[in-house]
Formats: C-alpha cells, sequence, structure tokens
C-alpha cells in the first residue's frame, strides 16, 4: 500500500470516528433537541451517495468510510425524525 494511501484510510477513520460520540448521545438519551433534521436529511444521503460513488470507482477507503458513518449518522436522523 503506498503512502497517500494511509492518509486517506487515517482521514477516513478520524472523520468516521468523529459521529461515534454524538450517535452514542443521541441513543441513550433520545434528545435531539439541538439537533438539525434537515442538515442530517443532507448529510445521510451524501453519504448514500458517496458510498455509491466508493463502490463504483472500487475505493475501500471512500466505500467504507461512508458506509461506518451512515451507520453512526442513521440513527440519528430516524431518531429526530421520530421525536418531531
Amino acid at each position: 500500500m503506498e503512502w497517500h494511501s494511509w492518509i486517506g484510510y487515517l482521514a477516513a477513520s478520524l472523520t468516521t470516528l468523529s459521529f461515534l460520540p454524538q450517535a452514542i448521545k443521541v441513543i441513550t438519551t433520545r434528545n435531539t433537541q439541538g439537533i438539525s433534521g434537515l442538515m442530517y436529511l443532507m448529510f445521510v444521503s451524501g453519504l448514500v451517495l458517496w458510498l455509491i460513488y466508493g463502490l463504483l470507482i472500487e475505493d475501500t477507503a471512500v466505500s467504507m468510510a461512508n458506509f461506518l458513518t451512515l451507520l453512526f449518522a442513521l440513527p440519528i436522523l430516524v431518531i429526530k425524525s421520530r421525536n418531531g
């Protein structure tokens, strides 16, 4: 693996894992009062498109990062939509 690939994997890991604390907080408290539903809808839609793009170009770093971030962001969007 080339050195620049390691940078991509590190960047993907950090940006993906940055959503984990928020997901844990929202899932445990069910409090989404300070979260924009429209922002999360747009963000999750973007993640789906990035995931599709990563799969199409066969880029593991792009695909996995967006898939994992989607796993963390989607529950937040679902809870936010249920909270109204």
